[in-house]
């Protein structure tokens, strides 16, 4: 989110928060243990990841740049047991079939354009988490109204189950960014990052101040991410049987700043990108 605080998006720690993705205390399923000579055959042979710079691994790297191969959703490295990894190891097919098309500072006007691209590709799995920007503005009364956001991934999702509507889709929620702050503004180096402005302004400008107005201002982004997360919800429902809601998990995860990393304070680290994909993967693939 380059354009609206740095690209946030996730990391959520938010998360990220996201980063943070121990989400509320669920765990991915056990491994089947029934014997079979060959992958399960409702497991993907091909995925494809949309969103902004958290599933795009901003951060991840040690550096302030994009870094997919540590992505949550399609991340290539041994260090994050991805999507990606976990399917492999059941199903070899999908092997070199996992895109990310994840943006940083993608908002949810570009989930469409993002979607067309999954479509291209002919993805069976498609991975979306979208949102951090729309509530990372300059100030809150420049966040997406909660009905154009909807508007923008209903448009989004439209795209997918036209051109792939046999595809199975797994919609994210957006971490919570608020309690990221509520660990963060005691952190005197955390303080420090975050008053220079840039990462998430709305939410984290004057980490440390206590002051009604500041307070309120927090409290009014909370409330529009919750706001947000409602309508992500309501929008897999609408899409059918082939779209699943992660169940708020990602959001509820109670994680720590040693999730995120040491740039930004924001965005996930490799742990905080494992600990993301462990809390939302979907506990059976047959949807």
């Amino acid at each position: 989110m380059f354009r609206r605080w740095h690209l946030v998006a996730l990391a959520l720690l938010a998360v990220f928060a996201l980063a943070c993705e121990g989400a509320g205390g669920a765990t991915p399923d056990p491994p089947d243990d029934t014997p079979t000579s060959r992958p399960p055959a409702t497991l993907p042979s091909s995925m494809a990841a949309l969103g902004d710079s958290i599933t795009a691994g901003f951060g991840s790297c040690l550096a302030f740049v994009a870094c997919s191969r540590n992505s949550w959703s399609t991340g290539t490295s041994s260090a994050v047991d991805s999507h990606y990894r976990r399917i492999l190891e059941e199903n070899p097919k999908i092997k070199g079939e996992a895109r990310n098309f994840a943006e940083p500072g993608a908002e949810a006007d570009a989930l469409a354009g993002q979607a067309t691209q999954a479509v291209h590709v002919k993805a069976q799995y498609v991975t979306v988490l979208i949102g951090a920007n729309d509530a990372c503005a300059a100030s809150v009364r420049n966040m997406t109204s909660v009905a154009q956001f909807r508007k923008e991934v209903d448009r989004g999702l439209a795209r997918l189950k036209k051109g792939l509507p046999k595809t199975r889709v797994l919609v994210v929620s957006i971490p919570d960014l608020y309690r990221l702050w509520e660990l963060g503004h005691g952190d005197e180096q955390a303080v420090r990052v975050w008053s220079q402005g840039g990462i998430c302004p709305s939410m984290l400008a004057n980490p440390a101040s206590d002051a009604p107005a500041d307070e309120k201002r927090r409290e009014r982004v909370r409330d529009r991410i919750d706001a947000y997360n409602e309508q992500l919800e309501a929008a897999c429902k609408a899409y059918g049987k082939r779209c699943r809601w992660d169940g708020g998990r990602a959001h509820e995860v109670r994680f720590s700043l040693d999730l995120v990393n040491r740039i930004d304070y924001f965005h996930p680290n490799v742990e905080g990108q494992s600990e993301l994909a462990a809390v939302v993967f979907p506990r059976r693939f047959g949807w």
